[in-house]
């Protein structure tokens, strides 16, 4: 054990006291076994990666939710960082996916939406992915459940084994068998799971229904299995009772922004019928069931997620593994009357992450003031733990010193995420949105006076400074990564 001076112990002990449970424990072995030997050649962690689909940053019970219970991921909370500011490059599933196994920004790819994952990947993309990076420098790697890239991409092609295409409780028991085997050398495994993005639905079949039309992706059975089991109350649970106790009630940001951006009406509800029904015609009620369904959804994965770390433990491979948890985008769970994702909202735009290694990453901590990038950062904080050189010209920065207790200098002072038709600058305060149409197509937010989103202040004279502070933080980022997409309707600095 290194030397410690007295605060170092007084604040780790404190935050024992200031943990309940497993934090407890997790902050008594961090005390014991903080100046653990670093990764390099002597000793590298096996990592894996845990990824849900459509989970928004607000949707653990760690993170203060109080209408649903994820021990699962509280668990991993308790033995490590969770990051606040999480951001995906693009709130839509492909280009985001395509950001986390290759650590470049959806734009470099030419990706605007899902559509673009029709198309034939890049060598580059192919070449240079996670897989492969991890496996060259003598990994073992290996991928299970859910792929959506570009054609082209599939597990194998990229540089992993395939363990299984299962999605679900499959995903979970294919991992246990992972960890059950023997092995003389470090892995990387990546396990991505489904839920809860099988709230899609909800929408979905409620236009089709209401509309005579023919049910859209038809063969999607048990997603639908899925979202009947979550829509039900408990039994012996009045709808009265129901309602008044245990459903979630509105989000606080429930209704539409005076000046929000034309563009969401005609460029993402406009292409997508049954997310305008929704905006339209669904009830406070219907409204409701959606964030009730979303909890349920979100409880379900928690539980497959349960039985990977479970396994982990049997196996003896906790201490020995470093565990990141992220979702790809999250789900706008009736901020605005809208559900689904793609929009630059936070509710679809920031995610959960969490980096988790027991005895190592500060048990308990949230970092509430790093911008962090998933799809850029992901890579360059697995070569760090694994003492890999990072591949040239990413964008990205290792979170290792940030889950470990340290403030690395020089840390990003703004991040960009891209979507369908519009461009975003967060930095510490504000948020900056520009689409690429319409009226009042600028948007600025307060994010510490206004977190629903509710106020924007584009057109507000009094913040034309920081709306040109912010035009030009866009302007030098496109330049330096050549997004060719945006660079048409982004407004310069006046």
């Amino acid at each position: 054990m290194g030397h410690w001076n007295e605060e170092s112990v007084l604040i780790a002990v404190g935050r024992g006291f200031l943990a309940t449970g497993a934090a407890v424990l997790a902050g008594a072995l961090w005390l014991v076994a903080a100046e653990r030997p670093s990764c390099g050649a002597e000793r590298r962690p096996n990592l894996l990666v845990i990824i849900t689909d459509q989970q928004h940053a607000g949707m653990m019970s760690c993170a203060g939710n109080p209408y649903l219970k994820t021990p699962a991921m509280d668990s991993l909370a308790a033995h490590g960082m969770r990051f606040e500011l999480a951001y995906a490059t693009n709130p839509v599933c492909i280009p985001s996916r395509m950001s986390m196994v290759t650590g470049h920004m959806p734009s470099r790819f030419g990706m605007r939406s899902n559509a673009e994952g029709r198309k034939q990947a890049p060598k580059e993309a192919i070449q240079q992915a996670m897989g492969w990076i991890f496996r060259r420098a003598g990994y073992e790697t290996a991928y299970g459940g859910k792929t959506h890239w570009m054609r082209g991409m599939t597990p194998e092609s990229i540089g992993f084994a395939s363990i299984t295409s299962d999605q679900r409780e499959g995903l979970a028991e294919a991992c246990a068998e992972f960890f059950r085997q023997s092995r003389d050398r470090p892995f990387l495994l990546v396990a991505s799971f489904i839920n809860p993005h099988d709230i899609c639905y909800m929408a979905i079949d409620d236009y089709t229904r209401t509309m005579g039309k023919p049910t859209m992706y038809p063969r999607s059975t048990v997603e639908r299995q899925r979202l009947a089991e979550a829509l039900r109350w408990p039994e012996g649970v009045s709808r009265e009772e129901f309602f008044e106790r245990l459903c979630p009630p509105l989000p606080p940001n429930f209704e539409v922004p005076a000046l929000e951006p034309e563009c969401i009406t005609t460029d993402y509800l406009g292409v997508r019928s049954f997310r305008q029904f929704a905006r339209q015609r669904w009830s406070e009620e219907r409204w409701r069931l959606h964030r009730w369904a979303y909890c349920q959804l979100t409880e379900m994965v928690d539980r497959h997620i349960a039985r990977v770390l479970e396994a982990l433990r049997q196996a003896g491979l906790e201490q020995d593994t470093v565990i990141v948890f992220t979702s790809d985008h999250g789900d706008l769970d009736g901020a605005h009357r809208l559900e689904h994702k793609s929009i630059l909202y936070e509710e679809a735009a920031r995610v959960p992450l969490i980096v988790s290694w027991a005895g190592v990453t500060r048990p308990g901590a949230v970092d509430s003031d790093h911008l962090v990038s998933v799809g850029l950062d992901l890579i360059p904080t697995l070569c760090d733990y694994a003492g890999i050189e990072p591949p040239p010209g990413l964008l990205g920065r290792s979170l290792r010193p940030l889950a470990e207790g340290k403030r690395p200098p020089g840390w990003r002072r703004f991040l960009v995420a891209e979507s369908r038709a519009g461009r975003m600058v967060r930095t510490d305060r504000f948020k900056y949105n520009v689409y690429q149409s319409g009226r009042h197509r600028e948007q600025l937010i307060d994010l510490k006076t206004d977190p629903g989103e509710m106020d924007n202040l584009a057109e507000d004279p009094r913040y034309e400074d920081v709306l040109n502070q912010h035009r030009e933080m866009l302007q030098a980022w496109v330049e330096r990564t050549g997004d060719q997409i945006a660079r048409p309707y982004i407004v310069p600095p006046r």
